[in-house]
């Protein structure tokens, strides 16, 4: 169920989807659900109500390095 948070003074989309996602590549999914915030310029007003989507968080996949064969 997506949530709605207020922005604090000086806070960027990027800066919201770290602090609530912990990464930064879901601004374009942020930026779908709220129609009209790019309009307010890439500093957001302090409050500014926010919509955060729910996002599946996919499973990490651990990396395999071989140093030596």
């Amino acid at each position: 169920m997506p949530r709605t948070v207020s922005s604090l003074q000086g806070d960027t989309v990027d800066r919201l989807c770290q602090r609530h996602y912990g990464r930064t590549d879901l601004v374009v999914q942020v930026l779908t659900h709220n129609p009209g915030l790019c309009a307010l310029g890439p500093r957001l007003p302090s409050a500014t109500p926010v919509v955060l989507p729910d996002i599946a968080s996919p499973s990490p996949t651990p990396r395999v390095i071989e140093l030596w064969r």
